[in-house]
């Protein structure tokens, strides 16, 4: 990014304002050199640290970073041997403390706030509590050693400490002694050259013995040691110096720790910094309310409801602003301060902020491009040192500007050919923009020029834009609107603020009538084409809306018929189970009777008993018959005709079973037909003949069942509960269970059952709901209530 474009659009309070968040020196520092980057991955990467510290920060609080400072210099001459002090030695211990506090941050609910762009800086810091324990154990602040840092400096220290008492209470005798009295100045001890002394009278000082160390700068007092302390002193002043070689001893203990492990806290000094600059933009974005950009490489910039973030939050009017996709050059009229720099301005800093990996101050869903580079030319640059008047220090920046620029830049200008002769800087204008416009260079000019609107209306890929302006208050409203050309309103301006009307009608006289009528020409050309835009899109919109509703029709359609199909074909089936055990039931009761005659020796009638028994077969063969039609099922087998022989395979259609020719078709078209163990008399018509799949589908359908089988089915049809159990399930293993016992539940007559699917992650509960909205069985349904099992069930209410 070129320096010109940071500074006119004032990146650098930006960064004043991101640097106020950053907690570490080396932090600001970096904010200080931070540069929007041109690489789409790498801004994409930026934008998703900032995002991850965001909802870090929102989640977990702020990242416990200390205010440490650099370490760098310490560590290199750690390299080359040198003994650390303790300042320094301290500041390392910082590092290691805010390592160990940021690697306990990540790690808590690391599972549910997940941050893989930031994953690497916390796992890449190195933890040593040892050394950070010891290098606190040891030292207390800069230059202070604790005493138990070493049993050898505690013993020192302990000497020290006794020979101050004795060194002290030998004075005390000197001064407090009648003998002396006279000749001290005062009754106090003092420190000179590092050795004890009293103010002695400079008429005793040969009286006193003792030696001088200073005088007053009177020269009335001279600072003597007593005889009686001088070897007490001098012990002293022994102890010190072997407090000193103890320090530099533990400072050089403290030095070899950290020598150990020094590239591994150059590398948290690293990580620490670098989640610093991180950590100040999710707090800057939490400041001024900010979002994340949608980032694309197509050239598309859209901006919603975008809020200057150098302007007062409250105050400024959020403005929408789009350019890339529809058309690559905006072209914003309007009268003075009326917010098209500042537009300009919003659309450039913005850029600049999103490739530097800060949140812009914008509506959700807003889109920015990563350009190459943003070059922008606003403002009066008029230089009398380089003699370049307003329109020569344009053309100046201008000429860099197509120079340096590439496909993928972003162009913005304001007043575009201004400072010179209207029609020429018009002229030269629109050629500027015209070259911009071929290469699809994203551009967003100001401008008062008509032609210029004119051009925008006249040109494909050039949009009109205006800042609206309230002629009744006088006031701008700063708001854009993108599609209407401004006017520049000077006549009613004027006349507002009180000129003559006659003044202002000799003005009009002076423009050409097409002059005068250009504005609103454009202004109504502009309108109509953006209300045929806007009822093109309405049309669009319902011509969608109509073809969602009939397929959403369709599929209901559809979704109804198999649901009634499947009702039916269960009813039928039912039904045949239940025919069946009536027809066995018979069976049954005549064996019974048979057998009953048989012990009391009784002959019966056999034919009554034949016959009976073909009255209920007949009758159930129809009732079945009629069970089939009511399904409506269709059979892909082929007719049976006439010359039909005995011993072939056919399928009885009332009954739906597989059977066996017996004889041949009587006169009447019926035929004889082994089904089961019966034979029946069965319509041609009511015949198919079967191929090897037919003949495979019946049967495993109609299984000969067991008296315990027929009775379980009838048991639970009959008997159903009111309540399904899937807990534990699948979803994809839960879903036909459900959807099985609400077509049981409807069929056995229930009108509310309850679902019991826990309540775990969600998952079922989600897809039982889903599917209960679309089921034809259902009416409503509804979570749990208190002592139903809350959001552990769902009651349905069945139709």
């Amino acid at each position: 990014m070129n320096e010109r474009t940071l500074k006119k659009l004032e990146f650098h309070k930006i960064k004043e304002m991101l640097k106020a968040h950053a907690v570490t020196e080396s932090g600001k520092e970096r904010v200080e050199a931070l540069l929007p980057s041109s690489d789409y991955e790498e801004v994409v990467k930026l934008q998703q640290e900032t995002a991850e510290a965001l909802a870090m920060s929102v989640k977990k609080g702020k990242a416990p970073l200390g205010s440490t400072k650099e370490i760098r210099t310490a560590l290199k001459r750690v390299e080359i041997g040198a003994i650390l002090s303790s300042g320094e030695l301290l500041n390392i211990a910082s590092i290691l403390r805010t390592s160990r506090r940021l690697k306990s941050y990540y790690k808590e609910d690391v599972e549910e706030v997940k941050s893989p762009a930031l994953e690497g800086y916390f796992e890449s810091l190195a933890v040593y509590p040892d050394v950070e324990r010891e290098i606190t154990r040891c030292i207390v602040a800069v230059d202070e050693i604790a005493d138990d840092a070493s049993p050898e400096l505690a013993q020192i220290r302990k000497q020290i400490k006794a020979a101050n008492g004795k060194i002290r209470e030998t004075l005390h005798s000197i001064i407090y002694s009648s003998k002396y009295q006279d000749m001290l100045q005062e009754a106090v001890v003092t420190m000179r050259q590092d050795r004890y002394c009293v103010p002695v009278k400079v008429e005793y000082k040969n009286a006193f013995k003792g030696i001088v160390h200073d005088q007053s700068s009177t020269g009335s007092t001279v600072f003597m040691e007593p005889v009686a302390v001088v070897e007490l002193n001098n012990n002293l002043k022994g102890l010190h110096m072997k407090e000193v070689d103890e320090i530099e001893k533990i400072l050089t203990n403290l030095t070899n720790l950290v020598a150990d492990v020094a590239p591994f806290i150059l590398m948290n000094y690293e990580n620490i910094t670098a989640l610093d600059v991180i950590f100040a933009k999710a707090e800057f974005a939490l400041k001024i309310d900010a979002r994340e950009p949608k980032l694309n490489n197509k050239g598309y910039i859209n901006l919603k409801k975008a809020r200057h973030p150098l302007l007062n939050q409250n105050e400024v009017v959020p403005i929408d602003v789009y350019v890339g996709d529809q058309f690559t050059t905006l072209l914003i009229t309007g009268p003075n301060t009326g917010g098209k720099t500042v537009t300009l301005k919003t659309l450039g800093v913005f850029t600049l902020m999103a490739q530097a990996g800060m949140q812009i101050p914008a509506g959700e869903g807003s889109m920015i491009n990563v350009f190459d580079d943003v070059f922008a030319d606003l403002g009066d640059e008029q230089s009398i040192e380089q003699s370049l008047s307003t329109f020569s220090a344009h053309m100046t920046n201008l000429v860099r500007i197509l120079n340096d620029m590439t496909l993928n830049s972003l162009i913005l200008l304001d007043e575009v050919g201004s400072g010179t002769d209207p029609i020429e800087g018009a002229a030269l204008a629109m050629s500027i923009l015209e070259h911009l416009r071929k290469q699809q260079i994203r551009t967003v000019a100001t401008t008062h020029y008509s032609e210029l609107k004119l051009y925008a209306v006249s040109t494909e890929g050039v949009e009109n834009a205006s800042c609206e302006f309230d002629v009744e208050s006088l006031r701008p409203t700063y708001k854009l609107l993108i599609g209407v050309p401004g006017k520049s309103n000077a006549f009613a301006i004027s006349m507002k603020l009180g000129l003559p009307e006659h003044l202002i009608e000799d003005a009009k006289q002076f423009l050409h009538k097409e002059n005068v009528k250009m504005e609103d020409i454009l202004v109504e050309l502009e309108y109509s084409k953006r209300m045929s835009e806007i009822e093109k899109e309405k049309a669009e919109g319902f011509r969608k809306e109509a073809e969602r509703l009939k397929d959403e029709i369709q599929k209901e359609r559809k979704k109804l018929e198999k649901s009634k199909q499947k009702i039916m074909e269960r009813a039928n089936e039912k039904a045949n189970v239940l025919l069946k055990e009536v027809q066995k039931q018979a069976d049954d009761m005549l064996k019974e009777v048979r057998q009953a005659a048989r012990q009391a020796q009784v002959v019966i009638d056999e034919k009554g008993l034949h016959d009976a028994k073909k009255q209920l077969t007949e009758g159930t063969t129809k009732m079945q018959g009629k069970l089939q039609k009511a399904v409506g099922r269709k059979v892909g087998h082929k007719k049976v005709s006439k010359n039909i022989q005995p011993g072939e395979k056919v399928m009885v259609t009332t009954l739906m079973q597989p059977g066996v020719i017996l004889e041949a078709p009587d006169s009447s078209g019926k035929v004889l037909v082994q089904v089961g163990i019966l034979p029946v008399k069965v319509k041609l018509t009511d015949l198919q003949r079967m191929d090897e799949e037919a003949v495979s589908q019946p049967v495993k359908k109609d299984k000969p069942k067991t008296n315990s089988g027929v009775s379980h089915r009838i048991s639970k049809t009959m008997n159903i509960k009111t309540d399904v159990d899937v807990r534990g399930l699948m979803v994809d293993e839960a879903l036909p269970i459900v959807d099985k016992y609400l077509d049981d539940a409807y069929l056995s007559g229930l009108k509310q059952v309850t679902i019991i699917h826990g309540k775990g992650t969600g998952a079922l509960r989600q897809a039982v709901t889903q599917m209960l909205k679309r089921h034809p069985h259902v009416a409503s349904h509804r979570p749990g209530l208190y002592g139903e099992g809350e959001m552990g069930v769902t009651v349905v209410e069945i139709k």
